[in-house]
């Protein structure tokens, strides 16, 4: 009997060979990368897509009327005058105002239930928050035009105009109607993306900053700020992504709105966006030039979301220093 001591896995690799097992020569790891790569180039090609339809539909309008389109305040379909101008100040203002009013609720709210709030109480806020995010955008136009506008026309906007008239922005007569309705009504739309996100950013932050902060002598208002500092990314990220669904929002404006096409620096006079002078004649469009002109309000609106969304993501990269991480928050 040999004093040769045999090694398990060796003698498990001899079993192997003489069984006739095999390491399988094919991977599926090669498959796999395929699909997810197939899976992320598919995103680029469905917009690159939507640019070509969109600017094949609107090369009529193009051709005729020129750069004009985009600086011509006249829209007129019976003398085949189309300018866009108007409804790109509509909704970059209505946006605008949107945020104003939404930003500082949703952070502010946000800051409240990841810091302060007990986690029932959270619990139920983010609830009451995702319920509101469901809720389709026809019937925030419905509240907006008979429960919004009633309340503005007989109380909000008369005090405006009686204590803040001097101002251009509170100029006017109280309809009801107009960019101010329009702002409120997509301020409350886009505040549950600003506090869901910048929640699950704040909660996600370590407790170690807190504790160090409050080890170094700071107060709970202090730790609660750098908090606020180290998650700055993807609370600008969530801001971002609530300007994004601001400035596509259609079915609501379009009943709040008012649907002039005029620049008026008052907040209480009735104005358009383009979304919603597409959704309004489109249906009309009888003529070849028509249609194409509103294939082309189509085409500036994406073009206006780009750059909207680069100047937003330029300041996220600036306001945070250009931390590695505020792409992937934002």
């Amino acid at each position: 009997m040999s004093g040769r001591v045999v090694h398990p896995a060796s003698q498990g690799v001899g079993v192997a060979r003489a069984s006739g097992l095999r390491r399988p020569r094919f991977s599926l790891d090669p498959v796999y990368q395929g699909a997810l790569a197939a899976s992320a180039g598919a995103v680029f090609l469905v917009v690159a897509l939507i640019v070509y339809e969109v600017a094949r539909g609107s090369a009529l309008s193009m051709s005729t009327l020129g750069w004009g389109f985009l600086v011509q305040t006249d829209w007129d379909p019976v003398q085949n005058h189309y300018g866009v101008l108007p409804y790109v100040y509509g909704t970059v203002v209505s946006s605008l105002l949107a945020l104003v009013l939404a930003v500082p609720l949703g952070i502010g709210s946000a800051v409240f239930l990841a810091e302060l709030a007990s986690r029932r109480v959270g619990s139920i806020v983010s609830f009451v928050m995702e319920l509101l995010a469901a809720i389709p955008s026809i019937v925030y136009g419905i509240w907006g035009f008979f429960v919004l506008a009633p309340w503005l026309r007989t109380v909000l906007e008369p005090w405006l105009i009686a204590n803040w008239g001097a101002i251009p922005l509170f100029q006017g007569t109280p309809f009801g109607i107009g960019m101010l309705n329009a702002g409120i009504v997509l301020a409350i739309m886009i505040l549950p993306t600003i506090v869901s996100i910048s929640r699950e950013v704040l909660l996600a932050t370590p407790r170690t900053l807190r504790e160090a902060s409050l080890a170094l002598g700071a107060t709970r208002a202090e730790a609660i700020g750098v908090a606020v500092d180290a998650a700055k990314p993807g609370i600008l990220g969530a801001v971002i992504l609530a300007l994004g669904r601001a400035l596509g929002e259609t079915m609501a404006v379009t009943m709040v709105i008012g649907n002039t096409n005029r620049i008026s620096a008052s907040l209480i006079d009735p104005a358009a966006t383009m979304s919603s002078v597409i959704a309004n004649e489109f249906a009309e469009a009888t003529s070849e030039l028509y249609l194409s002109a509103l294939i082309q309000i189509a085409l500036v609106l994406f073009a206006v979301t780009i750059l909207v969304n680069a100047l937003a993501r330029a300041l996220v990269y600036f306001t945070t220093g250009g931390r590695r991480d505020v792409g992937a928050a934002a």
